[in-house]
């Protein structure tokens, strides 16, 4: 019988079978992973019951971390659809929207709230927290359009954030809520009717004085005790003036004396280029 000699592997041989190996092993680590990813080791929020996955989700929240709340507020919904934990956790979800600045996923959280748990011990709070969405979100956009021409000014937004605290005013009146949303429609409405205002006198110094006196009649209809009241009547008795309207002048003008005793409009000097618009239109501009 004839023997098989052993032979040595030549290097270029080692060097390949090493690499064959190499690729064996990372193949096999890549199936590890891959199994990690698709379950095999499923994360937390798959695998917490509700009272932890809820208590893991209000911890994140209080100390600030809304990304991660929001994270594990989703799956407990997901999750858990019904329950009590599950109608706290959609109102701490819109929550967590709010206070990452996603106003459009805090309002559609809030609205399906509201309308799924309409008795809810808590509803007054979705509603209040829908109206705040709406109120915050339109800070940036307040003072935007503060600084805009008077007649490219659209406040259907914060018209509908004012509409949204008097919604929660009308229907409880006596919420926890009810005194902050006061204070914040006082704030709106001044704004509102500043526009107004503003408006008129921006056609009124471009001789426009019938709009003027729409602008002004508005602003007393829609938005009586505003800040601005005493200077629409004055706009009215100017305007009415310059149209030769004696009679309605002289009437806004008494109404002037008798409210506003005080008003620059009764001296005779109102309104003025100068410093008046400034004084009305605190934010600047102006054409």
């Amino acid at each position: 019988m004839s023997s098989i000699s052993a032979r040595t592997p030549s290097p270029s041989a080692r060097l390949a079978r090493f690499g064959l190996i190499a690729l064996l092993a990372l193949g096999l680590s890549g199936c590890q992973t891959l199994g990690g990813w698709f379950g095999n080791e499923e994360p937390e929020t798959e695998t917490l019951p509700v009272d932890a996955l809820y208590a893991e989700a209000r911890a994140s929240r209080d100390s600030g971390n809304y990304a991660r709340a929001e994270l594990y507020l989703t799956r407990l919904v997901g999750r858990f659809p019904f329950g009590p934990y599950t109608e706290q956790a959609q109102l701490d979800l819109a929550y967590a929207h709010y206070k990452q600045g996603e106003h459009e996923d805090a309002t559609s959280v809030l609205d399906r709230f509201i309308r799924t748990y309409p008795t809810h011990q808590a509803i007054d709070y979705a509603f209040y927290l829908r109206a705040l969405n709406g109120f915050d979100r339109d800070s940036f956009f307040l003072q935007r359009i503060a600084r805009a021409d008077m007649s490219a000014r659209d406040l259907t937004r914060v018209q509908a954030s004012f509409e949204a605290f008097a919604e929660l005013l009308r229907r409880y009146p006596n919420s926890r809520y009810a005194a902050d949303s006061r204070q914040r429609m006082v704030y709106l409405r001044n704004f509102l009717a500043r526009h107004e205002i503003s408006t008129g006198l921006f056609y009124h110094r471009r001789g426009a004085y019938v709009s003027a006196i729409n602008r002004a009649t508005f602003l007393l209809e829609t938005y009586p005790q505003s800040e601005h009241e005493a200077d629409a009547v004055a706009l009215l008795a100017v305007s009415h003036a310059a149209l030769g309207q004696d009679d309605l002048a002289a009437d806004a003008r008494r109404v002037l004396e008798m409210n506003y005793p005080d008003h620059p409009a009764l001296a005779g000097n109102w309104p003025q280029r100068a410093g008046l618009w400034g004084q009305l239109n605190p934010f600047g501009g102006g054409r």
